[in-house]
């Protein structure tokens, strides 16, 4: 799976077709091959017309509309399990998710395919930064338990009981950031990991969260 962000100066230009069309065939350049960054992209050669380059084709399309063009960022997905990607009305917002099955033979599940597309929504919507509570950067945990602890004090909380107060509260925080620990969007009654245990065992099999990415037009942070 690839999921890709071309950037243009207008809405005009971005609603085009044409412009739609570069993007669905950038994505195809970085799908068919591996490069390592956008730089590489850039450098390498159109597999349409091989007397030119990708920045041949977008300075083509440049000169052609009349207003600058560039590649933002790229993501691509292989997997011996599931690839689904979620693209927001609007093609301003998009999300691409991996998914690990065992066996692999449930990959090709109408329950996992289902699966991968709620999560990538899910994800659209909810923009987790991480997967699982394990995957908190430490740096991350110690900010939030100093708001905490800060709040905490604000509140007028004894000393004492200052630190059960932050660890109780460290509950929502995880459940705001951790994609698993998340209450489902479909279902607020169950939370995410809850939604991929009930579809791993309709499969027949176990499914885990591998990556994902989120891509917001403009936004040059990726949650990982």
């Amino acid at each position: 799976g690839v999921l890709v962000e071309v950037n243009c100066e207008s809405d005009f230009v971005a609603r085009t077709d044409d412009f739609g069309a570069l993007a669905a065939d950038i994505a195809g350049e970085v799908a068919a091959s591996d490069p390592a960054d956008v730089a590489a992209l850039m450098a390498q050669s159109y597999s349409k017309d091989s007397s030119m380059k990708i920045e041949d084709l977008l300075k083509s399309k440049i000169a052609k509309v009349g207003e600058n063009m560039s590649i933002a960022r790229f993501a691509k997905f292989t997997t011996s399990g599931r690839v689904e990607s979620y693209i927001h009305h609007g093609a301003q917002l998009g999300v691409l998710i991996e998914l690990g099955c065992t066996p692999e033979s449930i990959a090709s599940s109408e329950e996992v395919a289902e699966l991968g597309r709620d999560l990538a929504m899910q994800i659209a919507a909810a923009d987790p930064r991480y997967i699982r509570r394990e995957d908190v950067s430490q740096a991350d945990i110690d900010k939030e338990r100093d708001i905490q602890r800060a709040r905490a004090l604000g509140e007028g909380k004894p000393e004492k009981i200052v630190d059960k107060v932050v660890d109780g509260r460290m509950g929502k925080f995880y459940e705001e950031i951790c994609l698993l620990e998340q209450p489902f969007i479909k279902e607020n009654s169950m939370k995410v990991e809850e939604l991929v245990k009930q579809k791993a065992s309709k499969a027949g099999g176990a499914v885990n969260v591998v990556r994902f990415v989120r891509f917001k037009v403009g936004d040059t942070q990726a949650a990982e």
